[in-house]
């Protein structure tokens, strides 16, 4: 091979281990612009990692769902069997409430057995059981957002002015009692959002 000849191969290899180096440093610099690009575009920002970590608990929530609407309907239609015994019909469910308000009615002693344990201390009616359903109810809807408290607090207190002016008068003791509960039960839940720790005392 003449010197002309080895001299054309090493200049040829030369030029390829350049344009070869340059491809790389060329494809590096575009795959570190491309993963720039990419922590710019799919970065989370922290609005999006919150709704992930606090998603709503839809199936503790038909839970709590289906297990009210039982028990409610449960009540219903013994209130609905006392009455008729009384000669006494309801035209919608907002008359059943103020036929109770109103007191004017006798119940048999099964009945009453049955209501007084039913709003006992541990009863499913009672303060702490009810005050719990609804701060579970609080939590499931808005995945434990402790942002979301007074949302839920507002939420609930609203639902109490509707349920008083369903009822016609004040709503009995135990409902005063147990919106109270819920009231103390929502700072604890504050509270521990904070770093804090507070006593809920049971009703």
């Amino acid at each position: 091979m003449s010197v002309n000849g080895v001299t054309d191969v090493l200049a040829a290899n030369t030029y390829a281990a350049s344009t070869t180096a340059k491809k790389n440093t060329e494809a590096t610099a575009a795959t570190s612009k491309t993963k720039e690009a990419e922590g710019v575009v799919y970065e989370k920002s922290e609005e999006a990692t919150k709704a992930q970590k606090y998603k709503p608990k839809a199936e503790l929530i038909a839970k709590l769902k289906a297990d009210s609407d039982a028990r409610t309907q449960q009540f219903r239609t013994l209130v609905e069997q006392m009455m008729g015994k009384q000669g006494i019909t309801i035209g919608k469910a907002d008359d059943m409430w103020k036929f109770l308000a109103g007191g004017n009615f006798t119940v048999s002693p099964e009945v009453k057995a049955q209501a007084q344990a039913d709003i006992a201390e541990d009863g499913y009616w009672g303060v702490n059981q009810t005050s719990d359903r609804i701060i579970d109810f609080a939590k499931a809807l808005t995945g434990g957002d402790p942002d979301k408290i007074e949302e839920m607090r507002a939420a609930f207190e609203k639902g109490f002015k509707q349920a008083t002016g369903t009822w016609g008068k004040k709503l009995p003791e135990i409902s005063q009692k147990t919106y109270q509960a819920v009231m103390d039960k929502f700072d604890a839940w504050a509270a521990e959002a904070n770093g804090k720790t507070t006593v809920v005392e049971e009703q």
